[in-house]
C-alpha cells in the first residue's frame, strides 16, 4: 500500500477533508491522479454544476476548484498529501524517510505520537 493520497478540503457548516484517492505509491502517481480528478470531482453535496473554474497554486501541487451551481457557488481545495506517521504501523515513518519524504527533514517540525496514544 502506498503512502500518498489525493484529498479535497472544503467548508460545509464545518471544515471537512474528503479522501478522493488513497494508497498511491509515489508523489508523481498522486499528482497524476490529482490532475485527473480536477475536472470531474463533485462534492458529496447536491449541486447542479453550471460552470467550473480551476486555479493552480504556485506550488503546482494544490488546486482551487470553484463550481458555480444553479443557486450557489461552492469552493474546495484539491491537493496531495503523504502519510508520514501511523501509530498502528511504525514502519510508515521509516519508509517515508527512506523515500526522501517529509519525515526526513531534521530541521522542520517533527510528527510525534501524543502521550497516551
Amino acid at each position: 500500500m502506498g503512502n500518498w493520497v489525493v484529498i479535497a478540503e472544503y467548508y460545509s457548516d464545518v471544515h471537512r477533508t474528503e479522501f478522493i484517492r488513497r494508497g498511491l505509491d509515489t508523489k508523481d502517481h498522486a499528482l497524476r491522479e490529482l490532475r485527473a480528478v480536477l475536472h470531474t470531482y463533485v462534492p458529496s453535496k447536491n449541486i447542479v454544476e453550471k460552470r467550473r473554474r480551476v486555479y493552480r497554486f504556485a506550488d503546482q501541487e494544490t488546486y482551487l476548484v470553484v463550481i458555480k451551481g444553479k443557486l450557489t457557488e461552492w469552493e474546495c481545495t484539491l491537493r496531495i498529501a503523504e502519510l508520514v506517521s501511523d501509530s498502528t504501523d511504525p514502519d510508515v515513518a521509516k519508509r517515508a524517510q527512506m523515500d526522501g519524504g517529509a519525515a526526513e527533514s531534521e530541521d522542520g517540525p517533527q510528527d510525534r505520537i501524543p502521550p497516551g496514544y
